[in-house]
């Protein structure tokens, strides 16, 4: 199944915000569920995965331009 042109753009957005953030030791983790209540707002939430704790984003309410910003301040 194709995917169309936008969805695309999204995917690779997506994708870079993981890089980004694998770049400086970081996980940039999306929500599965999509919105789901007060605690999941269906975005991303940015994870140090040696202190496993969540740095930012802690409801999954950053977009992939969040993570990446984030991940450029660092």
């Amino acid at each position: 199944m194709m995917l169309n042109q936008q969805e695309r753009a999204v995917k690779a957005l997506e994708q870079r915000a993981r890089r980004m953030a694998k770049s400086i030791g970081l996980t940039a983790i999306k929500s599965r569920k999509g919105v789901g209540g007060i605690a999941n707002l269906g975005g991303f939430m940015i994870v140090n995965p040696f202190l496993n704790m969540a740095e930012a984003g802690y409801c999954f309410e950053l977009s992939a331009e969040d993570v990446i910003a984030y991940c450029a301040e660092a």
